[in-house]
């Protein structure tokens, strides 16, 4: 049996083997080539009743889980959320006239809608506004004289009326407003004076209206949102991991989202960490809500990262201690019929560390649909990456929301850091089978500009050494690749959802000039000629009801990963590329104990060696030619209401 043979039936049963474990758990996005393999969306549907049975129409039904999502009930009380990512769900009814009732968990499968009965009970009383603001006068009734023989035809003659009128005036009490401008009468002669509660009662008025309106606004609107505090570390060794160095960042993250009228919905994020690297990052977007002809998709982010700390390799290539990243996107997806659709957008990303800072990556795609059960979709894009860039963007909706917390610099100094561009075209077909299975089949080509290659642990024989939180890049030439990939994903058990796919590409390379530092410290990340590239991603999802506990594997096996040179600390490592994996762990235990009536806590657990979150046009090699990357370990609370 040949080598190429024998690497491809390893890479096949490890595979299976993979998916067949049932410690696993919930799958990113099924893409090609780089990209692992996701579980189909699944829905929640569901009826709004009052305490009588009757429909509650017009309430806002929210969802909060791996992504979010808001639907309206119609006249008959119905409500459908589409399109979510597997997982547990917080569903919650809000409505103006109606107490909330406590929230609901869902557990969303794939391909599969999940029901939802919910019941509001009608306010008995006027609700509360929130702090105090807006709050309505109470109208009391005017006090009646105890005596009303000093009371004739309306009008009080007692003594104490008789010197309240007579009473001098004061400062305040002579000053003249137009009778226009008041609301109220004046004194013993109307027109010749002012009642001097008028202007307080304007005042009053004039406090009182914005501040109704927040109040209204804050207590109307259904909000959901998410807050994270996490400790988060990196290690390359088991012995590293027990260190207090491992866990050196804490991380606070924000979510907060409402609808946006009755057919769209926005969202606000934000990050925070503080230490030797202090950076924080901001994301806003607004989408539309399905089902519409037209959904859009808009948004930005903004990320900063600064460095106080004393690693020479970092400082040497930033001259003011911080780098700036932003970007801002947006996107269409044009229901041209039932059977065919067009999404088109582009995304404008400017970095302050590049000497050309304005990158734009525009992508088209149409899905046709010519029978239930069958789809084929097809892909252009031409996407640019910058250096560091996993630093700086938001992560996908599975991913976990950190601000950059990693330091890089260009392999040679002597070189600027340049941006990697990738055009990428692939068509894909798939069929749905029975039981809720899913099968596919892609074949894709891409050119790619200016190749990046990332290591960690490198020990520069003239410079500073680099940290597990420091990685060097380089550009390494361009590459064209072709091939086709293979997949399937569905339900093994009634707990197991498993996805993998095979990916076989074939690759041709021209090699840049002036890489003698990359020959040196990783010559396997340098590739000189043809190769094929044989791979393996999986994906599996579990969970334990009995637990409310959730894990999720995802792992990737390829014989393109780069490695180290052979050297005193890995004296057997191979100077060519070898079969690798990488892998994504996360358990999330939920802690009911802690829950209230509109919130949800969790216990989040995460290892993972992959350093790029998987996009749908990314390079084939973006995370092949990554040396050596450590093992990031991620521990925390995550609050959902």
């Amino acid at each position: 049996m040949s080598t190429r043979s024998r690497l491809a039936a390893s890479a096949a049963v490890g595979g299976l083997v993979l998916l067949c474990a049932a410690s696993v758990v919930r799958a990113q996005t099924f893409e090609p080539v780089t990209r692992v393999a996701s579980l189909a969306p699944g829905s929640i549907q569901g009826i709004v009743q009052d305490e009588r049975g009757a429909p509650v129409a017009g309430a806002m039904v929210s969802a909060l889980g791996a992504t979010t999502r808001f639907a309206t009930t119609d006249r008959t009380g119905h409500f459908e959320l589409p399109t979510l990512s597997p997982g547990p769900y917080l569903v919650r009814a809000h409505l103006s006239g109606y107490v909330a009732p406590r929230g609901q968990i869902i557990d969303v499968r794939p391909s599969v809608r999940a029901s939802s009965s919910i019941a509001m009970r009608r306010a008995t009383s006027a609700s509360t506004l929130a702090a105090g603001f807006g709050a309505e006068p109470v109208s009391e009734p005017a006090p009646q004289p105890a005596d009303d023989s000093n009371t004739i035809g309306g009008d009080d003659h007692s003594e104490m009326a008789w010197r309240l009128r007579h009473a001098r005036r004061s400062v305040l009490k002579d000053l003249t407003v137009p009778d226009a401008v008041l609301a109220e009468g004046g004194d013993d002669q109307p027109g010749s004076g002012v009642n001097i509660f008028a202007p307080v009662g304007l005042l009053e008025r004039a406090v009182e209206s914005p501040a109704h309106l927040a109040s209204s606004f804050f207590g109307a609107t259904p909000f959901t949102g998410q807050v994270n505090l996490l400790t988060t570390g990196s290690f390359d060794t088991p012995q590293e991991l027990f260190t207090f160095d491992s866990f050196s960042h804490g991380v606070a993250f924000i979510s907060l989202g409402a609808p946006a009228g009755s057919s769209a919905d926005w969202n606000v994020r934000g990050a925070l960490t503080q230490g030797d690297i202090a950076s924080w990052i901001v994301a806003g977007s607004y989408s539309t809500r399905v089902p519409a002809r037209h959904r859009y998709d808009i948004g930005m982010s903004y990320a900063t990262q600064r460095y106080d700390g004393g690693n020479t390799a970092t400082l040497r290539t930033v001259t003011d201690g911080s780098r700036n990243a932003g970007t801002i996107y947006g996107s269409d997806s044009f229901t041209i019929s039932p059977m065919v659709t067009l999404t088109y957008g582009a995304r404008y990303s400017r970095y302050d560390y590049l000497a050309d800072r304005s990158l734009i990556s525009p992508r088209v795609a149409v899905t046709l649909a010519p029978g239930d059960h069958f789809r084929i979709n097809a892909l252009v894009s031409s996407r640019a990456a910058a250096p560091g860039a996993e630093e700086f963007l938001p992560p996908s909706d599975n991913g976990i929301w950190l601000p950059p917390q990693r330091t890089f610099s260009p392999l040679d100094a002597r070189r600027p850091l340049m941006a990697e561009r990738t055009t990428h075209v692939d068509v894909e077909v798939e069929r749905d089978l029975a039981a809720g299975a899913t099968l596919m089949f892609r074949g894709f080509h891409q050119h790619v500009d200016d190749q990046l290659v990332t290591m960690f642990g490198v020990h520069m024989p003239s410079g500073p050494s680099t940290e597990l939180g420091h990685y060097y890049v380089a550009n390494s030439g361009n590459v064209d690749a072709s091939g086709w990939s293979a997949g399937i994903r569905a339900a093994i058990a009634d707990r197991v959802h498993a996805s993998i796919e095979y990916t076989l590409a074939q690759a041709n390379w021209n090699p840049a000039d002036g890489l003698d530092y990359l020959v040196v410290l990783a010559p396997s990340a340098l590739r000189l000629e043809s190769e094929r590239i044989q791979d393996v991603s999986t994906a599996v999802e579990t969970e334990v009801p009995e637990t409310s506990t959730r894990v999720m594997v995802l792992y990737r096996v390829s014989n393109g990963f780069a490695r180290p040179p052979a050297g005193p600390a890995q004296p057997n490592s191979p100077d060519r590329p070898a079969l690798d994996a990488r892998f994504d762990v996360q358990v999330r235990q939920s802690l009911p104990f802690m829950n209230f009536s509109t919130a949800h806590w969790e216990m989040l657990i995460a290892v993972r060696n992959f350093f790029r979150d998987a996009a749908p046009d990314q390079s084939l090699y973006d995370e092949l030619l990554v040396v050596r990357p450590p093992k990031r370990i991620v521990g925390g609370l995550t609050l959902r209401f």
